[in-house]
């Protein structure tokens, strides 16, 4: 035997044990994708489910109050301490009073000059009418009396008037809070010339309660008008009565807050722009925690749906404007249920077709199965358990 013929005899029978192998391999690869792939289920759930609707709002005090000067006059002293609370009546601005005080004295002197000449006119009246009726003076002389007597009285009149709108003047030189409320920043400083024309000076804002102001399409607003006819309420009642649902309240951090509110009233008119209608909601504020500008989340629990079946929303498969859910049978074989989809509510779809509470459906790896395949389903809850499972065991030397 050459040396050649036994090398390629060493060859082969080296290799005999590699082909065992690589066809040991390929059974164990085939056998692998004959088993049934591996799907999460889970059970629909019959329960009672809310209906919210959410919006977008802004807070906005109940009144906010522009003080601006009345009369013209240097600011004396500012009381008020700037973003402060402050109470209906209490001094915010004091403009120097001396010169409407001189005012009012004048005005007071001018009356009572009026006041006496008017004694005087009246005496005269007095004396006149008899001395006509003897003919002692002539009939003229009387009526110009009487007509100086009602000159006078017309001036009585005007000095009194401008006594008061002294006194008013002279009020106005104390610029009080007109309502209860948070006091803004001032917008004068101590010695600035004040006047009419000054612009704004600072604004009160009623914070409690405090309103909310949100837009609702004209769609919904319809059907919970007639929701509202259906129950026997009247539509437009007086605010404080309103039987309209209680709304709920998020702050930018996304924390609830504590408090329940309640729509006020809603606009006259629909925004044609839009086509939404401004609603308005009121809110407690005890801590003053809101403050007028924010942006909010308001919502609004519309309806309960009573037994209603929900599925998570990655079971739902959309397929050419049909909604399809793979049902898993008691034999462990896929069948799809065409349904109708309704509400959603946070990870859960509402949804109506053939399919009852407790049926299995595929959650996750639907994409893996057709309709009559054999799979192999696990619940999630075995799955999670399964991957921390696996966690555990990777950390483990």
């Amino acid at each position: 035997m050459t040396h050649n013929v036994v090398y390629k005899l060493s060859v082969a029978i080296l290799a005999l044990p590699l082909l065992a192998w690589l066809s040991g391999c390929k059974e164990k690869a085939d056998a692998r994708l004959a088993q049934p792939p591996e799907v999460e289920v889970v059970a629909v759930e019959q329960r009672d489910v809310p209906i919210y609707r959410e919006w977008v709002g802004t807070l906005e005090g109940e009144v906010n109050a522009t003080i601006s000067a009345q009369v013209s006059g240097y600011l004396k002293t500012r009381p008020y301490k700037e973003g402060s609370m402050v109470t209906n009546g209490e001094i915010l601005f004091q403009i120097e009073p001396a010169p409407f005080e001189a005012a009012l004295a004048k005005a007071k002197a001018q009356a009572e000059e009026a006041i006496a000449r008017k004694g005087k006119t009246a005496l005269d009246v007095q004396r006149y009418t008899p001395l006509a009726a003897t003919e002692a003076i002539s009939k003229q002389e009387l009526d110009d009396a009487i007509q100086a007597d009602k000159a006078a009285g017309a001036q009585v009149d005007s000095a009194q008037a401008a006594v008061q709108q002294a006194e008013l003047n002279l009020a106005f030189t104390t610029i009080r809070s007109p309502v209860d409320g948070i006091a803004g920043l001032a917008q004068a400083q101590i010695g600035n010339l004040l006047g009419p024309s000054t612009g704004p000076l600072t604004t009160v804002t009623k914070v409690e309660p405090i309103r909310v102001y949100f837009s609702v399409s004209q769609q919904l607003i319809t059907q919970m008008a007639e929701g509202m006819l259906a129950q026997g309420k009247k539509l437009r009642e007086d605010p404080d009565h309103y039987e309209g649902p209680a709304l709920e309240l998020f702050l930018a951090n996304g924390s609830a807050y504590p408090h329940k509110g309640q729509v006020r009233f809603a606009n006259n008119v629909v925004d044609v722009t839009t086509g939404t209608i401004r609603v308005v909601g009121e809110f407690p504020n005890p801590q003053r925690l809101l403050v007028p500008g924010m942006f909010t989340r308001v919502r609004a629990m519309m309806e309960t749906l009573t037994n209603a079946l929900a599925v998570p929303q990655q079971a739902v498969v959309e397929m050419q404007g049909h909604y399809l859910i793979a049902v898993v049978g008691a034999d462990d074989k896929v069948t799809i249920v065409p349904v109708k989809p309704g509400e959603r509510v946070g990870p859960l779809w509402v949804v109506e077709g053939k399919i009852k509470a407790g049926d299995r459906i595929v959650a996750e790896g639907v994409q893996k199965v057709r309709e009559g395949a054999t799979v192999k389903p696990v619940s999630q809850r075995m799955a999670a358990a399964t991957t921390e499972e696996t966690k555990t065991e990777e950390k483990k030397p």
